[in-house]
């Protein structure tokens, strides 16, 4: 549509141009060269139509056809500017001849300006080539900006799109192996998890056109991870979860919690003995949402800097398509203590949910 009101008011912007041009060269004629008006008038009117013609012409012959890049598309313009001149003197000089033929003092002054008409159109058709020419290419760059980037955006939604089908296979295979732990040991919580298990995956599926998702919406969904979590590893399994007021009306991408806590309960559990708290927190930072998990880790048996797994992997990488920032996710040990720092920008359109 703006391209469109653009071409419409190019056009008219020509063609206003042109009109003034009409009405200053019969004036400049009637006064400065003592035309008479009729004379002046004609004279004006012969050269200005015709050369409004040839800018058309060069124009158009332009949108369909433009040599390649470099001194030639130039050299082009220049060559039919000059034949195009050349043409529009030999048929306004024959045309005003045929009108003027009995005013030897007026076809004297017309033979005396050729080199001047033939210099000043090849001018002013030249300048009108070469604008044509700089905007179809600059028309034809933004057509091809345009393609690149819907061609990005459509392979940047397919990379995110697979970095969320790859997180659900990663933590219902864990629960599938805890299941069939739990079938002959201790059936009722295996019918439990299953039952949690199914409401996780239904609410993932729920989610799956959502581009974004309120925090509250995000912490209901982990709620249902965290319970089927707990039934897996029972009271050794604590989890903390706190957010400041603020922090609540923000807006994320879904499923961004569920691989860091994840990788805490791995990191965490497995390779420690006695029970553990995970903590959760969301607040605001400089117009971010923060998120921040901290697990404890035994410094005997882990190397906690390495162990970051195939979930914050995708994280990072979920982080840096949506933002092209590669500072949004951070990750450091104290003690014994590994902390998960994620920082979401609220730079998105909440429309896009729908």
């Amino acid at each position: 549509m703006a391209k469109e009101l653009y071409k419409g008011n190019s056009r008219w912007s020509f063609l206003t141009s042109f009109l003034i041009w009409l009405v200053l060269y019969a004036a400049l004629l009637y006064y400065w060269f003592n035309l008479t008006a009729w004379q002046a008038i004609s004279d004006s009117s012969v050269h200005v139509v015709l050369l409004g013609g040839a800018g058309f012409l060069i124009s158009r012959n332009l949108s369909y056809y433009r040599p390649g890049a470099g001194i030639n598309k130039f050299l082009y313009v220049t060559v039919v500017s000059s034949v195009m001149a050349a043409l529009w003197v030999f048929f306004t000089h024959w045309l005003l001849e045929t009108t003027f033929d009995n005013d030897p003092v007026y076809l004297h002054w017309l033979n005396s300006a050729i080199p001047i008409h033939f210099i000043v159109g090849c001018m002013i058709i030249a300048g009108i080539g070469y604008r044509s020419q700089l905007w179809y290419d600059e028309e034809e760059e933004q057509g091809e900006r345009e393609r690149r980037e819907a061609n990005e955006a459509i392979i940047r939604e397919a990379e995110l799109y697979k970095l969320r089908q790859q997180l659900q296979p990663h933590f219902l295979f864990n629960s599938l192996n805890s299941i069939n732990a739990l079938i002959m040991l201790r059936p009722e919580q295996a019918r439990e998890m299953v039952l949690k298990l199914s409401d996780f995956l239904r609410g993932s599926l729920k989610r799956e056109d959502d581009h974004w998702i309120s925090l509250k919406e995000e912490l209901q969904y982990l709620q249902l991870y965290l319970d089927i979590e707990k039934v897996r590893f029972g009271h050794r399994l604590t989890t903390s979860v706190s957010y400041d007021e603020a922090a609540e009306a923000m807006y994320m991408p879904p499923m961004l919690l569920q691989p860091v806590v994840e990788n805490a309960i791995k990191f965490g559990l497995y390779d420690t003995v006695g029970d553990i708290t995970i903590t959760i927190r969301a607040f605001v930072e400089e117009g971010m949402l923060m998120l921040e998990v901290k697990n404890p880790f035994d410094n005997e048996l882990q190397q906690p800097n390495k162990g970051t797994g195939f979930g914050l992997t995708s994280i990072r990488r979920r982080l840096y398509l949506l933002f092209a920032r590669q500072d949004l996710m951070e990750t450091g040990a104290q003690e014994n203590i590994y902390t998960t720092l994620i920082k979401v920008p609220q730079t998105h359109d909440k429309s896009s949910n729908n």
